[in-house]
């Protein structure tokens, strides 16, 4: 191979990193004890590495808690590696362990992979690597020292020109052709580590290291492929060391240029990019291929950076508990890590939500949202569990209706403390007051009444976000005014039989924001309300789009009519919408202020008004007769019972007072309070003389 240029640029390589997940230490704790016991012999383990992660982040080896499993099969779009565990029975004996001849060893095995052609067969053998470790499983403190061995064969390997990124080279429609060779490659089985890479026209094509022959034929220059995880601008990963030395022993003296592609595929916010992968012309002349082992590096550095071994202190995580609560927030991170680098987890986590109803719609939101990481969820309901309720209830199961039934809201903030140690749930029975509903004037009716509304009120003051999941219009009125007073994030969801609506409450702006200048009552401006966004202050509420104050819902009803009929599936949806709404929310930078357009066309959607997440609509509206979803969005109503200045300065100022007047009165006394009375009787007014004109016209 030819020499390249008169100033060669020296070829340098980002060195692997270790990342060990707290499980793969609980596994070895648990192998230790039950399998190893007192044999320190070398044991197979596996490892991967991923060449889609976000710039900044290091070249890292990462071993998981299945990184012992005789089938190991790594994660979807990650690169295989395997290795050797050495795990010492005594710190002596870590201490005094062989490093050079345990590096030697290693090394040896991938010579011999590459001589014998079985690195040709299975490239993956080219990134072995080796652990030692020692585990003091008293303290829980762990001891261990990584090698990644890399031949240093041939020597001095230099480059002919700058590394170039690929989308200066290659065309939009060759990197589209090279993703989906390398896709057809991976196919049905493992991720390819290394390959061949062709081009002719606009198609990129990539093959197997073992096709040699066969892919490149008589070509003097040829382009070898590998999935790089190094996210540096000039620098390839640690990989590309080996393949460098497979390449030289097989075919240095067949070509005169060498292209190394080194392969980074990164999906962010579900968009495909390889365009920033590298392209190297390495110099590299034939060699003459040596009859031993070459000499070889790789032992990793410490947090110091000087060689020597690492140390892992886990005697507050190896608690099964805490355990949990590690894989769950590494789930999350991924989704960070791999797809959305701006999602911040830690205002989800911290977010302290308030279920008002344990039923259907109760149980899987609070699943979903122990699925999102948070934490403290508080659910509340004032009925027991009947026979009727674990086939559509997650949290339920037979055992609970015994007996006359347990608490729902109790026995579902059980069920999520099994489901998952780490989440704070509590259980409160309590009945939520409602229009229509008379409470009596007896002294102890009202004492209980007074009780109720101050434990309502006390739980959505230390809460961040308030879901309304309970089965009737008007046991929504009571938490909606309260929200709507202490500027709490309210979603909201209902099912009808096949359809479900899941809105957030428009979100008042502080009264510190108010009382500098504007009042939460203006009105948006006509352009931007009929034609684009409503502000998130004047969205509406639950009760905005209607004209009539709530009631009783239940009374004269039969069986059928009171209980809630759906299409099982619909809950499910519905929740995750409701819970996903929340999450979008809080990713928006203005949280519960965001905007929400009125239009239902993509192209109408600015990044203005969406989160990280994607849009944050004001309501989801689903029929699933025809498996459809609508988005509408409305302002706010100036005479709404639930959300209007009227009301909420009515019961800021008398309190319970106006409470109790609005339970025991029929609901004219809300509908007059807000002028929906007069307002009927103008539209009443309308249809007369309408129908008088038409009168004079016959």
């Amino acid at each position: 191979m030819s020499e390249g240029n008169a100033s060669p640029i020296p070829l340098q390589f980002a060195p692997f990193g270790s990342a060990l997940d707290a499980g793969f230490w609980h596994k070895l704790t648990q192998n230790k004890l039950e399998v190893y016991k007192l044999d320190d012999q070398p044991r197979p383990i596996h490892g991967f590495y991923y060449n889609g992660d976000a710039p900044g982040l290091p070249c890292r080896m990462s071993l998981e808690f299945n990184a012992f499993d005789e089938s190991y099969k790594s994660p979807p779009r990650c690169c295989l590696s395997y290795g050797t565990l050495h795990n010492m029975n005594t710190m002596e004996a870590f201490k005094e362990s062989d490093k050079k001849a345990l590096i030697d060893s290693a090394a040896q095995k991938i010579w011999e992979d590459i001589t014998s052609g079985a690195a040709l067969q299975n490239p993956s053998l080219l990134t072995r690597f080796l652990l030692l470790t020692f585990a003091d499983l008293k303290k829980y403190y762990y001891y261990y020292w990584f090698a990644f061995p890399a031949l240093c064969y041939p020597d001095n390997v230099t480059m002919a020109t700058e590394p170039v990124t690929i989308k200066t080279v290659f065309s939009e429609k060759q990197i589209s052709s090279l993703q989906q060779s390398y896709d057809s490659l991976c196919e049905g089985g493992q991720q390819v580590g290394f390959f061949l890479v062709k081009r002719v026209g606009d198609e990129v094509t990539v093959g197997n290291l073992r096709d040699w022959d066969t892919f490149s034929g008589t070509k003097r220059k040829v382009t070898v492929g590998f999935c790089d995880p190094c996210t540096l601008d000039k620098h390839p990963g640690w990989p590309l060391r080996n393949l460098l030395a497979l390449v030289a022993y097989n075919w240095s003296h067949r070509i005169d240029e060498l292209e190394i592609l080194c392969f980074r595929d990164r999906v962010r916010e579900g968009v495909r990019d390889s365009s920033h992968s590298l392209l190297l012309q390495v110099n590299m002349a034939a060699v003459q291929s040596p009859t031993e082992c070459p000499k070889c590096v790789g032992w990793e550095k410490n947090q110091k950076g000087k060689l020597g071994p690492r140390m892992v202190n886990l005697s507050a995580s190896m608690d099964p508990a805490r355990l949990a609560e590690s894989a769950v927030d590494l789930n999350l991170k991924l989704m960070r890590w791999r797809l959305l680098p701006s999602l911040d987890l830690d205002r989800i986590g911290s977010c302290r939500c308030l279920l008002l109803g344990s039923g259907t719609l109760g149980c899987n939101v609070a699943r979903c949202l122990l699925g999102w990481g948070v934490r403290t969820i508080t659910l509340v309901d004032n009925a027991k569990v009947s026979f009727s309720n674990p086939v559509r209830q997650s949290l339920f199961e037979f055992e609970d209706c015994l007996q006359g039934g347990r608490s729902k809201a109790e026995a579902a903030a059980e069920k999520l403390k099994r489901i998952f140690p780490g989440v704070n749930a509590t259980g409160v029975t309590l009945s939520i007051p409602m229009p229509g509903h008379p409470v009596g004037t007896s002294e102890e009716a009202v004492s209980q009444t007074r009780q109720d509304v101050q434990k309502l009120e006390e739980l959505l003051q230390s809460h961040d976000a308030v879901f309304l999941l309970m089965d009737t219009r008007e046991s929504r009125w009571l938490p909606t005014v309260m929200a709507a007073s202490r500027r709490k994030l309210v979603i909201n969801a209902a099912l009808g039989f096949d359809t479900y609506m899941v809105c957030r409450h428009g979100l008042k702006r502080p009264l510190s924001d108010q009382a500098e200048g504007g009042s939460s009552t203006e009105t948006a401006p006509m352009h931007s309300t009929m034609g684009r966004v409503i502000p998130g202050h004047m969205l509406g509420c639950y009760f905005c789009n209607d004209v009539v104050a709530p009631g009783n819902s239940t009374r004269d009803r039969t069986l059928d009519q009171q209980c809630t009929v759906t299409r099982p599936g619909i809950s499910m949806v519905a929740a995750a919408m409701a819970v996903e709404l929340l999450v979008s929310v809080l990713q928006h930078p203005d949280g519960g202020h965001a905007s929400a357009d009125t239009l239902g066309k993509d192209d109408h959607f600015s990044a203005d008004y969406t989160s990280p997440l994607g849009l944050v609509p004001h309501q989801l509206r689903g029929f699933l007769s025809r498996f459809h979803t609508v988005l509408p969005a409305s302002l706010r109503f100036d005479r709404c019972t639930a959300c209007s200045e009227l009301v909420l300065e009515k019961y800021e100022t008398d309190g319970f007072d106006f409470l109790l007047e609005a339970f025991n009165s029929p609901s004219s006394y809300l509908e007059n309070l807000t002028g929906l009375t007069q307002l009927h009787l103008e539209t009443q007014e309308a249809e007369i003389w309408e129908l008088s004109d038409d009168e004079d016209m016959m």
